[in-house]
C-alpha cells in the first residue's frame, strides 16, 4: 500500500510540475489520470521495489542535487571544448570499476556518467562499465571512483 501511495504521489506532483494547472477541475483530471495509471501499474503488478524504489528516497535527494552540480560543471567543459578555436578532443574508452551490490545501484550509476556531459556508458559488464569519454580531463577514473562511492551510499540506506 505504501509503494502504491508513494507512486500515487509521485505521479500526481509531476503532473502538477509538468501541466502548472491548479484550476479545480483540471486537478480533477490530473487525480483521476494518476490513479487509472496507478491501477494498470497495480493490474501489471509494476508496483515492487524497482518501480517504487522507496527505500532509496532520502539520500537519493541530496545525490540528485550533487548530481546536478556535477552536470553543470562537466557542461561546462564540454562547451569550453565544443567552442575551441581547436578542439582539444583526446577521445578514450575506460574501464570504470563498479562496486555497487543491486542491479538499482548499478543502474543509477551508469545513467549517473551518461547524464554527465562528455561521458556515455557504452557497456556493461559484471563489475565494470566501459565509458566513453571526450576528454582527458572527462576520464578522470578519481571523479567516476567519488561517484560510485556516493552512489554506493544511496543503495546501502
Amino acid at each position: 500500500m505504501a509503494k502504491a501511495v508513494g507512486l500515487l504521489v509521485a505521479l500526481f506532483a509531476l503532473w502538477l510540475g509538468l501541466s502548472g494547472y491548479f484550476k479545480p477541475f483540471l486537478l480533477t483530471l490530473g487525480v483521476l489520470s494518476c490513479l487509472f495509471t496507478l491501477y494498470l501499474a497495480r493490474r501489471m503488478n509494476l508496483l515492487d521495489d524497482e518501480a517504487v524504489p522507496l527505500q532509496l528516497r532520502p539520500g537519493l535527494l541530496l545525490y540528485w542535487s550533487w548530481l546536478g552540480g556535477e552536470v553543470v560543471k562537466s557542461a561546462w567543459a564540454v562547451s569550453r571544448v565544443i567552442l575551441a578555436r581547436e578542439m582539444p578532443i583526446s577521445q578514450q574508452l575506460i574501464a570504470v570499476p563498479c562496486t555497487q551490490k543491486t542491479e538499482m545501484g548499478h543502474v543509477i550509476f551508469a545513467n549517473s556518467i551518461t547524464l554527465t556531459p562528455g561521458t556515455v556508458t557504452v557497456e556493461t559488464a559484471p563489475g565494470k562499465f566501459l565509458v566513453h569519454a571526450l576528454t582527458e580531463e572527462a576520464a578522470n577514473l578519481e571523479a567516476f571512483a567519488d561517484m560510485g562511492r556516493r552512489v554506493a551510499e544511496v543503495e546501502a540506506r
